[in-house]
């Protein structure tokens, strides 16, 4: 447990040129309980807080070098959260009045009494532990809120972002990582966060900058907490940076049934930076609320990976029913989805549109007909061919999972004017779906062959396209179909892959 973060006693750093001063008062502050360091001057006070951590800061005004108020400065900018108390002779009241209205919390006057400082330096500290104590109740809610939107979301990046970010606030930290796992793949950083304070003032690393997994793992297995600062810090990183010198480190595991499969780690550069043990128990918790909802984004994952190899074997066994349409599914379902990002839709509705145009021609299956045979189909077999929506939409029915998509696959023969099957919809009627994968469907089947013609050049089916919008097609869709399907057109080429003539 040496690593583990112990509460100590309150950190004194007393600055001030007079040797005497500096003595007395470590001596007697010292005595009280205080661990105490002195200091000389300003610029030897900063060089002593870029070395270790200090709760209290209580300074003189006048000193060679850099004086009082300079230091008061720079604690507020490098460390806002030490209590500073000034020490003045009677002649400068009014400066360490300035000195307060510029961030010092009170002020010692010269020649003091042991007792008045030592009584000052307990406020100034209570002030700090009332202020850290508001600042958890206001972390409390905002792990209420963290809690709220891991659990709401099934996405596992967004989850991870958001359980990243929530480290960064919480901890204060400048880097926040996440590390995933399993039997697989063993453990490899999932996702990582950089506060806007680590960018300004170090940039991005030029190299890789995270954790040893294993020394993680071990340390977890040994005594299942970790927070430290200073040296000890870099037994925890992996190829550790001489120009990104990590100052403080807290890792908490994500635990699953009882069984590590990650870690959530924040990390400090700032000098003299260390985290509390209030900010690793936030940590836990938050991390203890991510393990859940990352098992379930996992599993939701796996069950959208099943969803679409369901999809992609039907499509596979729709297009095995006739040679001359063979990756016709695909190609609809490439077009269809590019037609509607060009729509403006959401990236979830993109993706329903995109499985629903993989699937319009699984009715196929329900039709008796020979579709490898030249020629074109004779009345008889064309009514039976135009049953083939109905029929998708009953094999599809059963399976409530592949429900969103049965609009597309039921309706994309509908028509813009009324006139098309099964049901005769007319206009805006039509679900958007299947007016996207009606477009999409009539020009891969003009420009592919069939049994009974070669296939009819780009220029011709997009000029069939532009003539039917408004009749056939909804022309809020076709038309942006022909500007994308160009743009496509260009993009494929510069490529050097090879498009309809």
């Amino acid at each position: 447990m040496e690593d583990a973060f112990v509460d100590a006693a309150p950190r004194v750093l007393v600055v001030d040129d007079e040797k005497v001063i500096r003595e007395i008062l470590a001596d007697f502050l010292s005595l009280e309980g205080f661990e105490v360091r002195t200091a000389e001057d300003g610029q030897q006070a900063l060089q002593e807080l870029e070395a270790s951590a200090y709760d209290l800061v209580i300074s003189d005004l006048k000193m060679p070098m850099m004086g009082g108020l300079e230091l008061l400065k720079e604690l507020n900018r490098r460390y806002p959260n030490i209590v500073t108390i000034i020490m003045t002779g009677f002649g400068t009241v009014e400066t360490a009045i300035d000195a307060m209205r510029q961030g010092a919390y009170d002020y010692v006057m010269k020649p003091f009494r042991i007792e008045e400082v030592v009584h000052i330096i307990q406020r100034g500290l209570e002030k700090k532990r009332l202020m850290a104590e508001n600042l958890r109740l206001r972390e409390a809610v905002s792990l209420y809120k963290v809690s709220e939107a891991i659990a709401a979301s099934l996405s596992l990046d967004e989850v991870l972002n958001t359980v990243a970010v929530a480290a960064l606030d919480d901890a204060q930290a400048d880097l926040a990582l996440v590390y995933l796992g399993d039997d697989e793949t063993g453990m490899v950083e999932r996702h990582r966060a950089q506060s806007p304070r680590f960018l300004a003032d170090l940039g991005s690393p030029d190299g890789p900058l995270g954790c040893d997994v294993p020394v993680l793992a071990d340390h977890f297995a040994a005594t299942g907490a970790l927070n430290v600062s200073g040296v000890r810090v870099r037994r925890y990183l992996l190829n550790a940076s001489e120009q990104y010198i990590a100052q403080a480190l807290v890792a908490v595991p994500l635990r699953i049934r009882g069984s590590i499969k990650g870690f959530l780690v924040a990390i400090g550069f700032q000098r003299g930076q260390r985290f509390d043990e209030g900010q690793r128990k936030l940590l836990s918790a938050v991390g203890s609320r991510a393990a859940a909802a990352i098992e379930n984004a996992r599993l939701y994952e796996n069950l959208k990976a099943t969803f679409n190899q369901t999809i992609q074997g039907l499509a596979r066994a729709i297009d095995t029913m006739d040679r001359y349409t063979a990756g016709h599914s695909d190609r609809v379902a490439y077009y269809a989805r590019v037609l509607a990002q060009q729509l403006g839709l959401p990236p979830d509705m993109v993706e329903t549109v995109r499985q629903a145009a993989l699937m319009h021609d699984i009715g196929k299956i329900g039709c008796v007909l020979n579709l490898n045979r030249p020629g074109r189909l004779t009345p008889e077999e064309y009514e039976i061919f135009k049953k083939h929506p109905g029929y998708g939409r009953e094999i599809l029915e059963p399976i409530k999972f592949l429900h969103p998509l049965l609009p597309g696959v039921h309706l994309h023969h509908e028509r813009w004017d009324g006139k098309g099957y099964p049901l005769g919809l007319k206009g805006e009627t039509i679900p958007v779906i299947a007016r996207i994968i009606s477009v999409a469907d009539t020009y891969d089947a003009m420009t592919s062959d069939r049994s009974y013609r070669r296939a009819l050049p780009h220029d011709v089916a997009v000029n069939e396209v532009e003539r039917c919008a408004g009749s056939q097609f909804d022309p809020q869709v076709a038309h942006p179909f022909l500007t994308v399907i160009e743009f496509d057109r260009e993009e494929k080429t510069a490529r050097g892959e090879t498009v309809p003539e």
